[in-house]
Parts: C-alpha cells; sequence; structure tokens
C-alpha cells in the first residue's frame, strides 16, 4: 500500500552523507510496513549530502526531497512534516542508531496519545559524556516543564501530523529539534508517552559536537519553557537573588558590624522586578496559549 494519496503513515528520514547505511534502512523501513498492512510513504529528506545518498534513497524506493545545501538536521524534519501527507508521521534518523522494526510500537499507541518518543535503554550504544549529558537534560527539562521526560533528545518519535504542522514555526534548524517539540507537546497540553527502544551505534562519524550542541540543548529548555511557562525560570532567578541579597545583608549586620549595604538592597530590589517581569510574561504566555487554541479549534457543527 505504498504511494496513496492519503496515506496512513509517513515515515521521515532526515539525512545528510549516509550513502553506506540509507539502502538498508529504507528497505527495512518498507518491509515493517508492508507486514503493518497499512498505507505508507516514506521520504528521505536529503540535506544538501555530497555523496551518492540521493541516488541510492531513489533506487531503495523512498520518495526524496534535497535541500541545494546543507541547512541542518532540524531544518530536513521541518521539509519532511511540511510535504507528509499521512496522518500519522515517524521520525526516523538515518544513521543507523534506529531500528525500523520498532516502528509498530510506536504507531500502536497513537490512538490514545498524541506523540510516542522512542526513550533509549540503559543497554544502548553510546558514549559516557553523551549518557551523562542526556541524564542532566532529561532531569532539568522535567523541572521546566514540570512533567517527567524520559530521554528529550531522541530523534525516534511517532506523532500526529496536524499537531506536529502547528509548531512548525518553533522547531529550530539544529539538532536540537527533538527538545524543543518535546517541550512544545508537554507546555501545550498534548499527551505524550514513551516506548523503550534500544539504540544502536550509528554508522560513520557523529554529527552532533557535545561542547557546541550540548549547550545550545539548555539554551533550547529554556527559551521553551520561558515560551510556555515564564515562571519556571523567573522565579527561581527572583528567589536566589531575594535569599542571597538577605543573607548578605544580615552578614553585613551581624558579623562584619556594617550597615545592611546598597549591594544587598539592590538584590532585593532585583529580586522583585524580577518576579514581576515573569509574573507578567506568565500573563502573556498564557493569553498566546488561549489564543492559539481559539484559533486551532474547529467550531463546525
Amino acid at each position: 500500500m505504498w504511494g496513496t494519496m492519503n496515506p496512513d503513515v509517513s515515515v521521515i528520514i532526515p539525512v545528510y552523507n549516509e550513502a553506506a547505511v540509507i539502502s538498508s534502512i529504507i528497505k527495512r523501513t518498507i518491509s515493517v510496513l508492508e507486514k503493518m498492512a497499512i498505507s505508507y510513504e516514506v521520504i528521505v529528506i536529503n540535506d544538501g549530502s555530497d555523496d551518492d545518498t540521493e541516488r541510492i534513497s531513489r533506487e531503495a524506493g523512498a520518495d526524496v526531497i534535497s535541500h541545494p545545501y546543507n541547512m541542518g538536521n532540524g531544518a530536513a524534519v521541518k521539509t519532511g512534516i511540511r510535504n507528509a501527507k499521512g496522518k500519522i508521521i515517524v521520525l526516523l534518523d538515518g544513521d543507523g542508531q534506529h531500528a525500523p522494526e520498532d516502528i509498530p510500537r510506536l504507531v500502536e499507541k497513537l490512538p490514545l496519545y498524541d506523540m510516542v518518543v522512542g526513550a533509549r535503554t540503559g543497554n544502548s550504544a553510546g558514549s559516557w559524556h553523551r549518557n551523562m549529558a542526556n541524564k542532566f537534560f532529561n532531569r532539568f527539562s522535567s523541572y521546566m516543564c514540570g512533567q517527567k521526560i524520559e530521554d528529550l533528545t531522541s530523534g525516534f518519535r511517532a506523532m500526529k501530523l496536524e499537531i506536529a504542522r502547528r509548531f512548525l514555526y518553533l522547531l529550530p534548524n539544529t539538532f536540537s529539534y527533538p527538545t524543543t517539540i518535546t517541550l512544545a507537546f508537554i507546555h501545550s497540553g498534548y499527551s505524550l508517552t514513551y516506548m523503550p527502544i534500544k539504540a544502536y551505534r550509528r554508522t560513520g562519524k557523529s554529527k552532533i559536537r557535545l561542547f557546541k550542541d550540548g549547550p545550545l540543548f539548555l539554551v533550547t529548555i529554556i527559551k521553551i519553557a520561558t515560551l510556555f511557562s515564564p515562571m519556571r525560570v523567573f522565579l527561581p532567578v527572583s528567589a536566589m537573588m531575594f535569599f542571597v541579597g538577605v543573607g548578605y545583608g544580615l552578614f553585613k549586620m551581624f558579623i562584619l558590624g556594617e550597615r545592611y549595604g546598597p549591594t544587598a538592597a539592590m538584590l532585593l530590589t532585583m529580586s522583585v522586578v524580577v518576579f514581576m517581569v515573569g509574573l507578567v510574561s506568565e500573563q502573556v504566555a498564557q493569553l498566546k496559549l488561549n489564543k492559539t487554541d481559539y484559533d486551532n479549534h474547529d467550531f463546525r457543527s
């Protein structure tokens, strides 16, 4: 059931110089989808590869959309989402890390949930420093959105196309798109669940650079949290300024025997300012979310 006008599932595979493994990934994906007895399409987004990725992908049986130059993994995903026709989309890395055989396990949960994320288990391949970074990002983002996140950066996930398209404007062109779309789904009140998967060692050299992309993931978490739930950011900063100001002032008065001092007073004043900015931002964010929900609601009877 390949190539129908409105397929049940669209599998989107972003690739950049993956000629060594992409043929196997596509053929395994098609084989899995055929066994599921559903209509489908497999879309490879060739992100400006300078090897034979495009030709090999077409020969393996995928629809191929090529960028004229390397625009970024997130940009490739956005191109795939814009061009997908299925009710459900599956994002699958084209470097061999994810097993296409896990696709049915993700898709089967979508009637109940809006997004299903393939959460990497402890026996997944990965360097120790990347595993530590992922654990930190999971815990930090769990605090930011008030919900446990098991795998923030997994690129293997299934979701409803209609909802995914609502957040295209938020997605960056970089590898931090999984972070953005996960937090956007949660903060907007869409349902999310996780499916344990084993991730394998990728073929070729990793394109994620820890010291460049790591801080970018952190900034992305803070940006999305500020966009949807600002007080999660502003309140801790305000509280820290308040208690440091009080503590420093009391230290000067009772230990050093000096006056309370302008530094302590400034910290207390800034804590109030930061709190009020966060409060106003929270109201603006809520108004924006209410407007978005209203615009997306179908009032037709």
